[in-house]
């Protein structure tokens, strides 16, 4: 299934006879607790009538902020066993946890404007008072919170984990905004619940920097992502052993406000299907997919059928979007992977610079499962421990159906990899050499180490007589792609088939639309990070506003040197679980 163009190792479009996810609109009622729906998606936004009073307040007032945990609440047994003391949890989904507040001065280290007043329709300015910094740390609860740790399980680089749950995330509440979309509000290092193990509940500043930089800058680069609200940091004194060589070393503590329009992922579900937990999981089915796969009818006989089918398609989607920007996760376990197929838990993630398939951005993965060129297959060993776990509620037949659907995966993938790679190359149509023509540009820059987001940025930005002429001045990446042996044959291929569209302007400009010129590279990260462990915070801001664009040339990204080769120390950076 894999063995072609794997240069590409990439990814596919969805299939047209797979029914596409379509997340629900929740009911449109000025009652903040109102949450229930008729069954239908509506995309608008509520009538300004209902609007005015529920929104028509000032927009810098947190006390007129209001979230709800009533309808997770009434929808699952709770746990039974009351206190954040760790144990085995059984039959619930949720368990009632108090977030523990960070020690120390609180700062608020970065804020996303685009999220406060977009999603959660606030004035940016609620964001420097004392009150904001209280809620988004844990430290004092929103209107209408009952904090709750969701229990899950999952598989770990391949092998059953067991019992996993949110170990330091504490789920806040539902928030319904102006546009009738409810979101799921988390803070993520907010203290130990039952799911902690022998974590300490704690997050620190430089994985929290980078979960807060990459999901907003996963957002703008058009991937489905959770979003980051804010980053607080302290002065809280917590201890890790960064690369698991008995080098411990004392950190800050950091928490992350994040949100998502729901958190819950494979391993919901493989938790209750290994315990038996057959009701509950059928209740946590039906409620996931009354919630955000509206077009399934809750009479269908098939409906988890469908879920099913749906979940491979758009987790084939997912992960071809991330290959397309050079995107490897870093720990791709089961408990990493969303129902709803969105980008959530980022840990020790990177952006591929030189071409490597083999790239590996997470220290800890020692044998390379989660290579970049691996996480097409990984996603279908996710897939399948899915189908495991549904296995109890689907007859002989439906399982059947099920693996007939899960071997269309890998077509899904190339299908979609192969649109998303002739985009970034700006190729209209469908021509016989267009599989050649992309295999053999990721199989140059593989041979030449050319970096990958720069190398299809630039050819974007060069002109067909520039190509013609081999004129690369100041187009570094591509100087080094010139040096296979096969370029000057894969640029007269590649000249000959834009030859035959539209203008090479109308080329250029699409191509520049999508091939973004600034992406999260891990030594911009690690630039952020060391600055803010010196309670610098400016590299963090730059970084946002600049990756807010990332398609656009901006002159503080080119003054910086995001664009321009990375610096020599980059290649020996590391990262790895511990955070």
């Amino acid at each position: 299934m894999w063995s072609t163009y794997r240069a590409l190792v990439f990814a596919l479009v969805t299939a047209s006879n797979v029914t596409p996810v379509h997340v629900l609109e929740f009911c449109q009622s000025t009652d903040p607790d109102c949450h229930s729906h008729d069954g239908k998606t509506s995309n608008s936004r509520p009538p300004s009538n209902s609007v005015k009073h529920r929104w028509d307040v000032n927009a810098s007032d947190l006390t007129q902020f209001r979230v709800t945990c009533k309808k997770l609440i009434e929808s699952f047994p709770i746990d039974e066993v009351d206190g954040d003391f760790v144990r085995t949890v059984r039959n619930c989904v949720f368990s009632k946890s108090i977030p523990t507040p960070l020690k120390g001065p609180l700062r608020l280290a970065a804020v996303s404007k685009d999220v406060i007043e977009e999603i959660l329709d606030l004035d940016v300015a609620a964001t420097q008072s004392e009150d904001f910094l209280l809620y988004a740390s844990g430290a004092k609860l929103l209107s209408g919170s009952v904090p709750l740790a969701h229990r899950y399980g999952g598989h770990q680089f391949g092998y059953w984990a067991g019992q996993l749950g949110d170990g330091r995330a504490h789920l806040l509440g539902q928030y319904l905004n102006r546009k009738g979309e409810i979101w799921e509000l988390q803070l993520k290092g907010s203290g130990k619940t039952q799911y902690s193990r022998s974590g300490d509940g704690r997050a620190v500043v430089r994985s929290s920097v980078r979960e807060f930089l990459c999901s907003e800058a996963m957002y703008f680069l058009g991937v489905p992502t959770s979003r980051a609200v804010s980053l607080i940091v302290s002065e809280e004194p917590v201890l890790r052993d960064q690369f698991y060589n008995g080098n411990v070393k004392t950190e800050r503590g950091a928490v992350v406000l994040r949100l998502a329009r729901s958190w819950f992922r494979i391993g919901s579900l493989e938790i209750l299907s290994e315990s038996g937990e057959i009701d509950l999981l059928k209740k946590l089915l039906n409620f996931i997919i009354e919630e955000h796969f509206s077009f399934v009818s809750s009479d269908d006989p098939d409906k988890y059928l469908v879920f099913f089918s749906t979940v491979v398609n758009e987790t084939a989607s997912l992960v071809a979007q991330w290959m397309s920007v050079g995107f490897a996760h870093g720990v791709c376990n089961t408990d990493n992977f969303s129902l709803l197929s969105i980008t959530i838990d980022y840990g020790p993630f990177g952006f591929m610079e030189s071409y490597d398939p083999n790239f590996v951005p997470n220290t800890s993965d020692d044998e390379g499962r989660y290579r970049i060129g691996a996480q097409a297959e990984v996603g279908l060993f996710n897939l399948e421990k899915l189908l495991v776990a549904l296995s109890p509620v689907l007859t002989q037949k439906q399982q059947k159906h099920a693996k007939m659907i899960l071997r269309g995966y890998g077509d899904i993938y190339q299908t979609r990899i192969h649109r998303l790679f002739k985009a970034k190359l700006g190729l209209l149509g469908e021509e016989e050499e267009d599989n050649y023509l992309i295999a053999l540009l990721l199989k140059m820059m593989e041979d030449t180490r050319a970096d990958f987001t720069m190398t299809f940025r630039q050819l974007s930005e060069v002109s067909a007589n520039q190509l013609r002429n081999r004129t690369f001045t100041e187009m570094w990446a591509l100087a080094d792609l010139s040096s296979h042996k096969l370029s000057s044959d894969w640029i007269n291929m590649y000249l000959l088939r834009i030859s035959r569209q539209q203008s090479d302007l109308d080329r250029q400009n699409r191509m520049k639309s999508i091939n973004p010129r600034y992406v999260l590279r891990n030594w911009m990260a690690e630039s952020a990070v060391r600055k803010a462990e010196m309670n610098d915070f400016s590299e963090v801001a730059l970084l946002l506003h600049i990756l807010s664009s990332p398609f656009v040339t901006q002159d503080a990204a080119e003054e910086a040197g995001y664009a321009a080769r990375p610096p020599w120390w980059a290649n020996s950076l590391k990262v790895s679980c511990s955070s």
